[in-house]
């Protein structure tokens, strides 16, 4: 939701990147030809080298604009952000290196200047966006530059705004009434709350409201006319968002159709060049992790044998991609006779009717006795999922994707395990750097989903870089 406050920060990292980029080139410039007794491959005084600069900034600036820098959703998502800056950056001194070339021109005095440029401002860069991010968040909880918000709604996802934005210091923005049923409000927040919409909208300047988010369209038309029209009216911003997920997680489109407004709302983004990309990069990186990795398998397969005496791997048939059923590789973590049946009859069968409810519940079980002792440490450090990584060499697997389901837990979301299996499931994904274990099964669908229609090759980079936090914290695993 671009708002004044954004737009104004939008602006700050604009004028502070370009005086940053300044003195990156400055530094590289002083460091090379001050400090480096060598001789330099050209004479460029440093003026010159300034009055290039100063023309040359600005269309570095462009190239971070090109790449989103300076939008919240980038500027928001650490990871992200440092991954454009550092693209910027390296397209950045390659189109002034590619420019000297071309023009003959004598831009940097040596070889290694554009070398320290690139390094210089690629970290004054994002030391500065870490330091413009604290003092936003200062400002934020100082309650300086936050939009003050009237959430109006009926469905979860009035719930779920209302608690993701109530973390004022880092989202900006102070939920400050909902109106709309008592159960649309999360525990713990204190916000006055309208059972009417239109008492709500009466309290907009007393409660210096200054954005309204709409999550549901009302039967009425001239109600959800009242609304926007409120907001006309006291010229603040009005931002409405479907209830239903599927309207708001994909890749959408917004088009014009007969005079309407029409949502294109796509299946997942990774069919084509995306899915082609993504199937070179699992290729590619299982087969140099197997590589890697072969000693630690010939030390497990030996432990396993010794601890863990039966089968070393355990395949179990899990449905991918398409819903087609593949077979599993692990560690096996259980006893020998285990595994071979739905659990929940395998509980019945030990006698222990409580686990069999608590996992036909939440498809886990906190503490499951059919694993043993080395089983127990595999799934820990999760070393048992390592075999995995054949499954993608096969193709079977991608390294990041949804949780390849058991076949029995299909008929548990039939028509969301649909749109689940349109891409092909991982070794890791959102569920697995989310919480884990600690997931329910609902919330698991939900981050998956989310991954199906958001796909990018960043999300997956970011996402195996969470995992390896993830698996050293030893968070969430069972």
């Amino acid at each position: 939701m671009p708002t004044k406050n954004t737009k104004f920060y939008s602006l700050i990292l604009i004028l502070v990147d370009f005086l940053v980029l300044c003195l990156a080139f400055g530094v590289a410039y002083i460091l090379r030809v001050q400090y480096d007794q060598r001789p330099l491959a050209t004479q460029v005084y440093a003026v010159e080298y300034l009055r290039s600069f100063l023309i040359i900034v600005p269309i570095w600036i462009l190239i971070f604009a090109s790449l989103g820098l300076y939008q919240a959703s980038t500027y928001n998502r650490r990871l992200v952000e440092w991954g454009k800056v550092a693209i910027g950056s390296l397209v950045g001194i390659l189109l002034i290196i590619g420019w000297e070339y071309v023009s003959g021109d004598h831009i940097f005095p040596a070889r290694l200047v554009p070398v320290y440029a690139l390094v210089a401002a690629f970290f004054l860069i994002i030391f500065e966006r870490e330091v413009l991010r604290i003092v936003r968040s200062l400002l934020f909880y100082f309650g300086r530059g936050i939009s003050r918000v009237l959430v109006i709604g009926n469905s979860e996802a009035t719930c779920d705004i209302a608690d993701s934005l109530a973390e004022t210091h880092k989202s900006g923005y102070k939920v400050v009434a909902v109106a709309g049923p008592k159960k649309v409000i999360p525990p713990g927040l204190d916000v006055r709350h309208f059972t009417s919409v239109d008492a709500a909208l009466k309290e907009i300047e007393k409660l210096n409201i200054t954005t309204i988010i709409q999550t549901d369209l009302y039967d009425s038309a001239e109600r959800n006319q009242r609304i926007l029209g409120a907001a006309q009216t006291h010229h603040i911003q009005y931002n409405f968002i479907p209830g239903e997920s599927e309207f708001y997680a994909g890749k959408n489109t917004v088009d014009v159709f007969l005079g309407y407004p029409m949502i294109s709302v796509s299946q997942t983004p990774l069919i084509g060049w995306g899915a082609i990309a993504k199937q070179v990069f699992d290729f590619f990186a299982s087969f140099l992790l197997v590589v890697l990795l072969s000693p630690i398998y010939l030390i497990l397969i030996l432990l396993q044998l010794v601890f863990n005496p039966g089968p070393t791997f355990y395949v179990s048939k899990r449905l991918s991609k398409f819903s087609e059923p593949v077979n599993l590789i692990k560690f096996r973590t259980m006893g020998a006779k285990y595994g071979g049946k739905d659990a929940a009859i395998e509980f019945r069968e030990m006698g222990r009717e409580d686990l069999a409810l608590e996992y036909e519940k939440n498809r886990k079980v906190e503490h499951d006795p059919r694993i043993t002792k080395f089983g127990h440490f595999l799934r820990v450090t999760s070393l048992d999922e390592l075999p995995q990584l054949f499954n993608v060499l096969k193709g079977d697997l991608s390294l990041v994707g949804p949780r390849p389901i058991l076949p029995q837990e299909a008929k548990f979301s039939p028509s969301r395990t649909a749109l689940l299996h349109s891409v092909k499931s991982g070794v890791t994904g959102l569920w697995q750097v989310s919480g884990r274990s600690n997931l329910s099964f609902e919330e698991r669908i939900e981050l998956e989903l989310f991954y199906a229609q958001n796909w990018s090759f960043w999300l997956d980079i970011k996402i195996l870089f969470k995992t390896i936090a993830v698996v050293f914290r030893k968070q969430g695993a069972k």
